[in-house]
């Protein structure tokens, strides 16, 4: 796993994101949003793997799909390798597709059921016209060896794998093309405990022989840490702490990721329970955006939202009472 790097390592560096949805109820007049992603601005290294944690809808899917531009961009930069891919065309983004990839939560979802497992992995020389009929064949029994499938499973069809051999089958088409980037958007959640080390293992393994980067989107925190370099914390659209992940596992700032590495078994003095609900993305607090369920709340929070400041070795935190 690679620590904090400097500039010069920086692949992605994402800054003022914003990924607003319109509110449809019927009403034409209506001019409200769902912020799910709301100015996040942070780099992920060459290399490494960068967990990104957080309740059910704080956005941290949908930063992924806005990073590889599956969502287009409401404002804000994505600096990919120096280049702004954020403006480019619809050429352009296509060429610049094979350098970004994605694994998605449910492979059951994400494959075709009416197509065989060739066909899938096929789709992607053939849409950006890369080799050969011959060179196409070859590379794809070689994806299927190297994630642990054989020839057997080109003339299956997706309903006839395991879930596990589906998201091999997932992680054979994403690296088809030789990506940089792989956006992980849960790609462990929908499997079995077993099946999950397996899959984690064999993503690992696949980083080495690569030098892939990575994006580790998950609410599972256990694996985040197994898997992650450093760590972001998302908390309603925006990022409340950053660090590698010593720092955000042994010592953690932020009372919302305190609560969060509370529920891991064995970790920490006991459970924090947060009081209330999750407020809603489309109408978000004033000030600090988790000041309606923090143990720490006093009246500038409600009123002053904290910027993310560097408290040290690249330890990134938006408190009012950590800086």
């Amino acid at each position: 796993m690679k620590e904090n790097g400097d500039a010069a390592d920086v692949l992605v560096r994402a800054q003022g994101i914003r990924k607003y949805f319109p509110l449809r109820d019927g009403r034409p007049w209506n001019k409200r949003f769902v912020k799910a992603v709301d100015d996040v601005s942070f780099d992920i290294y060459r290399g490494e793997t960068f967990g990104l944690v957080g309740e059910s809808g704080c956005g941290k899917s949908t930063l992924g799909r806005v990073l590889v531009l599956l969502y287009p961009l409401n404002a804000g930069t994505i600096l990919f390798d120096g280049q702004d891919i954020a403006g480019l065309r619809f050429r352009e983004l296509k060429n610049f597709r094979k350098k970004m990839q994605c694994i998605f939560q449910d492979p059951s979802a994400s494959l075709n059921p009416r197509v065989t497992i060739g066909n899938i992995l096929l789709e992607p020389f053939r849409i950006h016209r890369v080799g050969t009929p011959e060179e196409r064949q070859h590379r794809i029994r070689f994806l299927l060896e190297r994630v642990g499938l054989s020839e057997y499973h080109l003339s299956r069809y997706p309903h006839e794998l395991s879930g596990g051999q589906k998201q091999r089958v997932g992680i054979a088409r994403a690296l088809a093309l030789n990506p940089r980037l792989i956006v992980c958007d849960e790609a462990v959640s929908a499997l079995d405990v077993s099946i999950q080390a397996q899959v984690i293992n064999l993503l690992s393994d696949l980083q080495q022989e690569y030098s892939l980067t990575y994006l580790f989107i998950s609410h599972n925190l256990s694996v985040v840490h197994h898997v992650s370099s450093r760590v972001g914390v998302m908390y309603l659209g925006k990022l409340v702490e950053v660090g590698n992940h010593r720092d955000i596992y042994e010592g953690a700032l932020h009372p919302y990721t305190t609560a969060l590495l509370s529920a891991i078994p064995g970790h920490g003095a006991g459970r924090i329970i947060l009081s209330g609900d999750v407020p809603s993305p489309s109408n978000p607090p004033v000030g600090c955006r988790f000041h309606t369920r923090c143990p720490q709340c006093k009246s500038f929070c409600q009123t002053a939202e904290p910027s993310l400041i560097d408290v040290g070795n690249g330890h990134l935190v938006a408190c009012h009472h950590c800086t």
